[in-house]
This record gives C-alpha cells, sequence and structure tokens, in this order.
C-alpha cells in the first residue's frame, strides 16, 4: 500500500494562521473534488475559523472519560474506516487524553500515514523537541507537550505561516485569537513582543536549516559533487600563520558582494596534533571571523588539501580562499609542489583564490645546523657510539670468518641507527664514520690498514653516512614536533586558564600577572604604568635577574626571576598585549565613572535651576497673591471671593509643597539614601488607596486583576505613590468614552501589573525619554508638573527589586508596565504561556 504524504503548518505562535490556512486548504482541494475531511480541529473560539467548517466534512470525536471528566479526542478508528484521501488533523504535538489508542496525536498520524491517508497538519515552533529548552527562555515558561525533530523533519512538505509580531498582538488586542479574560495575561505572558520576534526568528531558522540538511540529503542520494550556487558560500583556510587575516577580510569582501552569502572560515590541523600553529593567532582570527558575520570551523586531516576540500564540498562552497605559500623557492623546489595547486586541482568547480600577503614567499635563510634535541641526548648518543663501537668490534673479531662479512656490516649499521635515535645527527655522523674505518680496518682485506682504494668501499662509506643523516634528521624533526606540541599545548593552557579566570569574574591584570608568575616559575611579576606599580604577583627577592616587556604605551611587565628564553618571550608578547587591552579598559572604566557622576550632576544641577525657576514660580506667585489681595485693607471682599482666595491659596500651596516634595525624592534618589521598606502585600490593597487617592470609582478606571493572584514583595507606599503617577497620566490621555485600564498577572515568579491607556502614545525613538528627570512629553502633561513624575516612579521601582518600562498598546496608545518579585513559595495565579 502506497505510504500517505505529510504536509506540516509551522507557526511562530498561537493564533499566526495554521488553522485557518489548514482548512482553507481544505476547501479548495474539496472544490476541486477530492476527498477531504476534517478528523479533528480546535477553533479556539474563532468565528472566522469555525465558519470554514461548513463547506467541509467534519467526522464525529470520540468521548474519552479520565477521573470523572469527559474529553473528546479524533476517533482514529473512524478515520481509519472513512478511509478518506486527504484528512485536516490540527495540532500535531498534541497529547491524547489517558485510554486513548496512541498516547500522541503524532502516533495517530503516523498510523493514518501507513494507511495510505494524506494528512494536513499544524504545529508551532515550540513544540519541537530540540527548541524546547531554547523557548523556555525565551517565554519563561516550560512547554508540556513536544514532538521529536525526527517526526517533524520526515514530513513531504513544510510550510511557514508566518504573522509579523505586531501584527499578531494587534489580532490578540482585538479578540480574534482568545476570549476577552485571557487577552490581558497573554499580551503581558507570552505574546510579549520580543518573544513573538524571537520565536518567529526561531521558526524561520528552523526551516532554513530543514532546507539545507533536504539539500545534502538530495545531493548525497543522487552522488552530485559539483556545486549548487544556492548560495554563495565563501571558505577562507586558515593556516594560523599572520596572513589569515587578510584572508578573512576578501572572503568577507566576496561573500558580501551577493545578498545572502555566507562566510567559513577554517583550519584544518593534523591528526596527531602536531600542527606548528599559533593558537592566539588562530583565537584572534576566529573572533574576527564571527566579528564580520561568518562562523569558524575545525577539522582534522593530515592530507590538508584533500581535508580542504572535502570541507568546501561538504559546504556546497562557491568559493575557496587560500593564501600565496610562506615558503622559499628553494623549499618548493625541494619539497615539489604546495597547498594551493594541489587545492586547485582537487577542487572540481568550486572558485579558488588565492591571495598575497605580506608573509608570502619567505627570503632564503640557511637550514639551522642545531636540532632540537638536548645537549645531554646528544652527549648521550656520543658516549654509546664511543663504548659500543669497541666493543661490538672486539666482539665481531671473535666471530670472524669468511662468510660473515655481511652480519659485520649490518651489524655496525644497526649501530649508527641506535647512535641517530639516541643523539641526533652529529652523534650518528661520527658513528657512521667510525664504524666505516672499523670495518675497513678489521674486517675488510687488506685487514688492518685504511684503504679506500675501490668505488664500493667509498660507496658504503657513504651509505652509512647518508643512512646516519637520515635517520637523525627523522628523531630530530619527531622531538622538534613533540616539542612544538607540548608547548603548544602549554601555551593554550596558559591562556585558557587566563580567559577562565576573567570569566569567573576575577580582575583581568590580576588574572594575567598571577598566571604568568605561576605558569614561568617566576618569583614576582609586576605591572608598572608611570613609574607606580598597580598590580603585584609574588614577592621578589634582591638581586635576581629583573625582565622587563614593554605594554604597549601605557606600562610595562617586570619579570622577576630567571632570563627567559626567546620561545617563552613570544607567549610574553601575547600577555603583554593583553595587559595592554586590561590597562586601557580599566583607564577608560576609571574616566567614565568619574565623569558620569559629574555629567549627572550638572544636568540635574541645570534642569532644577530651570524648575525652580519656572515650575516652583507659578504656585507661589499666585499663593502669594492670593494672600496678599486678602491682607489688602483697601479692597472689600464679599464671602464667596474672600474662599475664593482662600481656596486658590490653599490649592497652590499645596502643589507647592507636592513639587519640593518630589524636588527632594529626586536628590535622595540620585544620592541612593532613597528609604525602602519591602514586605509581602495583596496587590488590590495597594490599588484601592491609590484610586481613593485620585478620587476615581469603577466607572472611571477598568479594573482586571487576575484570581488568585500571589502576593508581592514591595513598600506599600512607594508603590502607592508609583499607580498614583502612572494612573493619574493615563487618566488625563485616555479619551472619553475609553478609561484607562489597570491590570495585574503573574508570570515566571514576578508580579506584572499594566496601566494602559488608549491617548496619543509615545513615538518609539522617545519612549525611552518619558523615563528623564524635567521631560515633558508623550504621555505626561505639558503645562504642569516637573515632569518627575516617571522619572520618580522609575527609581521608586528599581528601589523595590523591580522594573517599569513603557510599551506601545496595541491599537494606539501607551502601556506602563511595573514588574515586582512575587512572595516566595507563592505560585497562585501562574500562568505557562498562551
Amino acid at each position: 500500500m502506497k505510504r500517505g504524504r505529510l504536509r506540516v503548518l509551522l507557526g511562530a505562535a498561537p493564533g499566526v494562521g495554521k488553522t485557518y490556512a489548514m482548512l482553507e486548504e481544505g476547501a479548495r482541494m474539496g472544490a476541486e473534488g477530492k476527498d477531504v475531511v476534517v478528523a479533528v480541529v480546535e477553533t479556539h473560539g474563532r468565528a472566522a475559523t469555525a465558519g470554514l467548517l461548513h463547506d467541509l466534512e467534519v467526522l464525529p470525536r470520540t468521548t474519552v472519560e479520565h477521573r470523572g471528566v469527559e474529553l473528546s479526542e479524533m476517533d482514529l478508528p473512524g478515520v481509519l474506516a472513512r478511509r478518506p484521501a486527504i484528512a485536516l488533523v490540527d495540532e500535531l504535538a498534541h497529547t491524547n487524553a489517558p485510554g486513548s489508542v496512541n498516547e500522541k496525536r503524532w502516533q495517530d498520524v503516523e498510523t493514518l500515514l501507513a494507511a495510505g491517508i494524506t494528512v494536513i497538519s499544524t504545529v508551532n515552533v515550540q513544540h519541537i523537541e530540540s527548541l524546547s529548552d531554547v523557548v523556555e527562555q525565551i517565554v519563561g515558561a516550560p512547554q508540556r507537550e513536544t514532538i521529536p525533530d525526527a517526526v517533524l523533519r520526515k514530513a513531504d512538505q513544510i510550510e511557514v505561516i508566518d504573522l509579523a509580531p505586531q501584527a499578531l498582538r494587534d489580532r490578540l488586542a482585538e479578540g480574534n485569537v482568545y476570549p476577552a479574560a485571557r487577552i490581558d495575561a497573554a499580551l503581558s505572558n507570552f505574546f510579549r513582543l520580543g518573544n513573538l520576534t524571537a520565536l518567529r526568528e526561531l521558526a524561520l531558522l528552523w526551516l532554513a536549516d530543514e532546507v539545507d540538511s533536504a539539500l545534502k540529503t538530495y545531493r548525497g542520494e543522487h552522488g552530485i559533487d559539483n556545486k549548487w550556487e544556492a548560495r554563495e558560500r565563501v571558505v577562507v583556510a586558515l593556516t594560523g600563520g599572520p596572513e589569515g587575516e587578510t584572508l578573512i577580510r576578501r572572503g568577507a569582501r566576496i561573500a558580501a558582494r551577493s545578498a545572502g552569502g555566507e562566510l567559513l572560515a577554517v583550519h584544518v590541523s593534523s591528526q596527531d596534533g602536531l600542527s606548528e600553529t599559533h593558537p592566539g593567532a588562530l583565537s584572534a582570527q576566529r573572533a574576527l571571523a564571527e566579528k564580520l558575520g561568518g562562523t569558524y570551523h575545525q577539522v582534522v586531516g593530515n592530507d590538508v588539501p584533500r581535508a580542504l576540500v572535502d570541507f568546501a564540498k561538504a559546504s556546497n562552497a562557491t568559493q575557496l580562499v587560500i593564501g600565496v605559500s610562506r615558503r622559499s623557492r628553494i623549499a618548493a623546489a625541494v619539497t615539489g609542489p604546495g597547498i594551493g595547486a594541489t587545492v586547485i586541482r582537487e577542487s572540481g568547480l568550486i572558485d579558488v583564490h588565492i591571495v598575497t600577503h605580506a608573509a608570502a614567499g619567505g627570503r632564503f635563510t640557511l637550514p639551522r645546523v642545531g636540532g632540537a634535541l638536548t645537549a645531554r641526548r646528544r652527549l648521550l648518543g656520543l658516549a654509546v657510539a664511543l663504548v659500543v663501537g669497541p666493543l661490538l668490534t672486539l666482539l665481531l673479531s671473535g666471530l670472524r670468518s669468511d662468510d660473515s662479512i655481511a652480519s659485520d656490516v649490518l651489524s655496525f649499521q644497526l649501530l649508527v641507527v641506535v647512535v641517530a635515535l639516541i643523539g641526533g645527527i652529529w652523534p650518528a655522523l661520527f658513528a657512521a664514520v667510525l664504524s666505516g674505518l672499523t670495518l675497513d680496518f678489521f674486517f675488510i682485506e687488506p685487514v688492518y690498514s685504511v684503504t679506500i682504494a675501490s668505488p664500493p668501499h667509498a660507496l658504503a662509506l657513504a651509505l652509512y653516512i647518508a643512512n646516519a643523516v637520515l635517520v637523525s634528521y627523522v628523531v630530530d624533526q619527531a622531538a622538534r614536533r613533540s616539542r612544538s606540541a607540548v608547548r603548544a599545548l602549554a601555551e593554550s593552557e596558559l591562556l585558557a586558564t587566563i580567559a577562565g579566570s576573567v570569566l569567573r569574574g576575577q580582575d583581568a591584570l590580576h588574572a594575567l600577572i598571577s598566571r604568568t608568575r605561576e605558569a614561568f616559575g617566576l618569583s614576582c611579576v609586576r605591572v608598572v604604568a608611570d613609574g607606580d606599580v598597580l598590580y603585584t604577583s609574588g614577592h621578589s627577592v634582591e638581586g635576581e635577574h629583573v625582565t622587563t616587556i614593554p605594554a604597549g604605551e601605557r606600562g610595562s611587565l617586570e619579570l622577576v626571576g630567571p632570563d627567559l628564553r626567546a620561545s617563552e618571550r613570544r607567549l610574553l608578547a601575547v600577555i603583554a598585549a593583553q595587559v595592554d587591552a586590561a590597562l586601557e579598559h580599566n583607564a577608560l572604566t576609571k574616566q567614565a565613572e568619574e565623569v558620569a557622576p559629574l555629567a549627572a550632576a550638572d544636568r540635574m544641577r541645570s534642569a532644577l535651576l530651570a524648575a525652580v525657576g519656572h515650575d516652583l514660580r507659578r504656585p507661589l506667585a499666585a499663593a502669594t497673591a492670593a494672600i496678599s489681595g486678602l491682607r489688602s485693607a483697601d479692597v472689600v471682599w464679599s464671602d464667596s471671593d474672600r474662599t475664593e482666595l482662600l481656596a486658590t491659596a490653599q490649592e497652590s500651596l499645596e502643589s507647592l509643597a507636592a513639587l519640593v516634595t518630589n524636588l527632594l525624592d529626586a536628590s535622595r534618589l540620585q544620592a541612593g539614601a532613597l528609604a525602602v521598606s519591602p514586605s509581602v502585600l495583596d496587590v488590590a490593597e495597594v490599588v484601592l488607596p491609590a484610586l481613593d487617592e485620585l478620587g476615581l470609582g469603577p466607572a472611571d478606571v477598568e479594573l482586571a486583576i487576575a484570581d488568585e493572584l500571589p502576593e508581592v514583595v514591595a513598600d506599600a507606599g512607594l508603590l502607592q505613590r508609583v499607580l498614583v503617577n502612572l494612573l493619574d497620566n493615563a487618566r488625563r490621555f485616555s479619551p472619553p468614552g475609553s478609561p484607562p485600564r489597570l491590570s495585574a498577572s503573574a508570570f515566571a515568579g514576578t508580579i506584572e501589573i499594566r496601566i494602559t491607556d488608549r491617548g496619543p502614545g509615545v513615538s518609539s525613538d522617545r519612549i525611552d525619554d518619558i523615563f528623564v528627570p524635567f521631560q515633558r512629553l508623550g504621555d505626561t502633561d505639558n503645562t504642569t508638573g516637573l515632569g518627575l513624575g516617571l522619572a520618580l516612579s522609575k527609581g521608586f521601582v528599581e528601589g523595590m527589586a523591580g522594573t517599569l518600562h513603557a510599551e506601545d498598546t496595541p491599537g494606539g496608545g501607551l502601556t506602563m508596565v511595573v514588574s515586582l518579585p512575587a512572595a516566595p513559595g507563592d505560585n497562585r495565579g501562574e500562568e505557562g504561556g498562551a
């Protein structure tokens, strides 16, 4: 039986239109004469969605009883008995009621597909199993229903049903997604604008990855090795040398020429881990690649060109950027074609760019005579040659016969190899010459004389020397690689330890010098700037050697202890550069700390003078005029006039007292002297006094406080002042017939109080300015007050370990959101998302 096809409509969140699109598609296919049924659909009370069911055959559901409650589920046997060509199955990640045929709805769908029925289904990105932890971090709530990625990836067709986040919030606010009772909690929790934007990006990235995987699978199944230029992919080969930065920037420019171009930097390391690279340079190049929007990759392979080309082909690369060889012409002539020539030959249809750089074509230098072996090993090899050589001669002389010359030669050859393995080239050359002379003197006719009278004798001596050179060269290279590997490992561990110390919160300079002292076995390390010792690690002893390493223009490193080798100074140069950066960072931080209070104080002083000169003068002038008029003997005031003047004076003085109180509170906030007395409160106990203070009744404010709302940890007096300020602003800017709304809900251990108005709102580029002292714009009054209300409210809320921020109200207006910690252990009213 031919298996059915699965088509999945993927959405970033509930309400984007997945079910609607599924039913529309079902109606279209039904109009074309195809056998389509609705196996199960969840309309969630949406009239537009339910209206599409009139033109479709809806199969009855089955009822499952669980703990005395009847639950309706898809009737899997009924669908199989009806055997339609196409079944519409909503909510693929749904968990069936206990007692159903399968635990999960996607398992029901597998049964339908196996029966040859094509299925169209829906799922949200938060239900994909591999993304559940990421979604939990975004929305702050775990996802209880998930579907394995493998099930979803096996779908024949996946489509994203997309809707802009703000458009979805508008749909939600208009009641097109959830009932009115759930709208406010949904807007303040799961359906935050940031949440929706992140989930939308997650859905698009997951689908893009699925498309990329499908393309790779198709190419692998069909044996397609050549490039497909679906988009420009530029692979940059890094060796760890100084040319890496040049290559990465060139690759980034190539990728930028095409929209959607991708940059991949790759380093091929050998399988034995002995590649001679600079870890610090590779780390810097990785950071540069990521800064330019690319990715860094590391692959392992002894055949560098082959591994590089294989990676490029596996990545479907269109361009490959490599650097000109750093080898000299003589080295290239001796060792043959380099990586570049091999890559070009193996790359196939991938374009290869060979980029020149400052380190290309190193100049001719004489090879180093010395090896990587220690002097102790060379002396040991020489001793073996001097001791074992005579003993071997004595032994072979006693066993000498006419047929023993071959074994004699091989025995001395073995001695040369052993000496080469122990001591390297010079002891091996000595042993080769000594063995050749010994053979000629004691074992080759005429004996007891050194005579090289025939070419074979000269050839034998030359072969001895050649074997000695070759073996000693191999030993020397192995020792050099081993030493490089150990050194690179030590350097990497040192840099990783320093980075880890900084990440764990230690001071950067202290971590640098402490780890440097430990790594190099120094008595003391000091950071000196302008003649002053800024940091010290360890204790110095008089008379010890001091090495000074410049650390940029700001200071230097003083290293007290044994003199350092040149190879160690290379790593110290990297550490000195880090010290210079840390010194610069500290200097900038110190300057910022010194300037910030002065700038803030200057702004506050200027604003305060302006406020005192303007805002305080009005109520003071009005009160003065009223009292002066009452005291005037030239005017006879009626009782009503006298009452009006007294009321004016009282109102002006009350306004003046409120302004002075706000100024004092602002000064306390700036000085960090705000007194906060937090306690466990019921939100309603603070909301009602705030309404009474403003003289607001049920008709003036719409209240929506969630049932079983957890208690909040806050200062009752400060929270009441915050609510009074916010409600007063919202009331003044709410249009007639549309009172402000105050709602409260719980989410992820916090209590959110939202005060919403339908006023003119504030433009997105100015929304942060409303919390700056002495500002009047948008939802704040432009005619009265100091413009301190929202600044004080934000300071009060932050003093209570909470946050205050503004959001656009869907449909127009401004919403002020007060977030405060819920009382510990109180989980009432928690929302798990929407």
